[in-house]
């Protein structure tokens, strides 16, 4: 007899994410013992997540949730969440572009979808932001592929390309691709003064800044941001304020405890040489069209999320916003963007047009890679049910 409990599970990587995966029907079906569930599985809340399997950062303490579709246009359903190594809560308002590049593996390599060499393609239907995500995965005897010669910045090595589709992502959560219809907006900030940013929701949404605004040059160092106290604070009263101003909270105070996770933050400067602080290389100015350094939950991203990528690119195609005014010229033309990230490049294709006095997103598309790392049983004490 065993003395804890069992819950099959895998832990994935997608991207420049992990993420702890569940098949819904192994979780309970009521959300606050499933949350409970999940939560004593990542050993949160906790800083070091030491009790679990989290990973104790904001980047590898993330949890996907699969099931058969709910869509007859999709093959699976895909539920996201965000779990706080400091709160009891699990957020689960907007996605992560990275793990979404191992939904389709793990799919594919759990029998849930009819494979075709050399490539897949899986629909999966995104439960928080009620949107499709079109991935294509590379396929080998009826597993997603894994090996391969495609580099992404952030991870050794290099794997099986994953090419996603986000082109209907447009108003994730706020149901507008531009949620005030403004391409800019100027935000009073208590205390702080007024600074002009972008709104904008594609696949998650991101307040963008220009980075001279903060002090910044672009060329910061994660260590650097996280380490800058007053900056942090400052950041993330305008980003409150973006908040509300989008509808997310009622009260830009409450931000920072009910929406921690979105928006993100994105601050943006014009192409710049730096050095990467993983490798120590140079990444030249000549490689990027828009260097950025982009902040969730108070923390200064690593490299840059997927999700906040598709917005970026989004952004940047349409005229007028922070991103497009910060960026490289001639990017619409060439229906390409090359943000430069503290981890090194990622590219996005994008194209927005205007219909009707709107603008529509079109295309917008990254690549990636994913692997499973581990499959098997996490162990929870039983009590954790009752």
């Amino acid at each position: 007899m065993e003395i804890q409990k069992l819950v099959p599970c895998c832990i994935m990587r997608g991207g420049t994410s992990k993420a702890v995966f569940f098949m819904r029907n192994d979780l309970p079906k009521d959300e606050e013992l499933r949350d409970r569930v999940i939560r004593r599985v990542f050993g949160a809340p906790d800083v070091r997540e030491i009790d679990g399997l989290g990973g104790a950062d904001p980047l590898t303490s993330k949890v996907a949730i699969i099931g058969p579709s709910t869509r007859k246009d999709c093959d699976i359903d895909y539920l996201f969440g965000q779990v706080n190594m400091v709160e009891p809560m699990i957020d689960y308002v907007g996605n992560c572009g990275n793990i979404s590049a191992a939904v389709g593996p793990f799919a594919i390599d759990k029998g849930l979808v009819d494979t075709t060499e050399p490539i897949t393609t899986v629909r999966i239907h995104q439960v928080n932001t009620k949107s499709v995500i079109v991935a294509k995965v590379p396929v080998k005897g009826n597993k997603a592929e894994v090996e391969g010669d495609y580099f992404i910045a952030g991870v050794p090595g290099t794997g099986a390309k994953i090419v996603l589709d986000f082109s209907d992502s447009a108003g994730a959560i706020t149901g507008k691709l531009l949620p005030t219809g403004n391409v800019t907006d100027v935000l009073r900030v208590e205390g702080e003064g007024e600074f002009e940013v972008s709104l904008v929701d594609a696949a998650n949404p991101l307040v963008f800044i220009r980075a001279k605004d903060l002090g910044l040059t672009g060329a910061e160092t994660p260590q650097e941001i996280d380490a800058n106290v007053e900056l942090l604070a400052r950041i993330e009263k305008i980003r409150s304020v973006a908040a509300e101003r989008i509808g997310l909270v009622d009260d830009w105070r409450k931000a920072t405890h009910e929406r921690p996770y979105i928006p993100f933050f994105a601050c943006c400067a014009p192409p710049i040489s730096y050095t990467n602080w993983t490798t120590s290389e140079k990444v030249n100015e000549n490689s990027v069209d828009l260097t950025v350094r982009l902040l969730f939950m108070q923390k200064m991203h690593k490299t840059y999320p997927v999700s906040g990528t598709i917005c970026t690119v989004a952004a940047s195609m349409i005229l007028g916003t922070i991103a497009n005014q910060t960026a490289r010229p001639g990017i619409s033309e060439r229906g390409e963007l090359r943000i430069g990230h503290p981890g090194g490049i990622i590219a996005s294709e994008g194209r927005v047009d205007e219909e009707g006095g709107a603008f529509v997103l079109k295309r917008a598309t990254v690549d990636r890679t994913a692997r499973c790392l581990m499959k098997g049983h996490a162990y929870i004490p039983k009590t954790t049910l009752q």
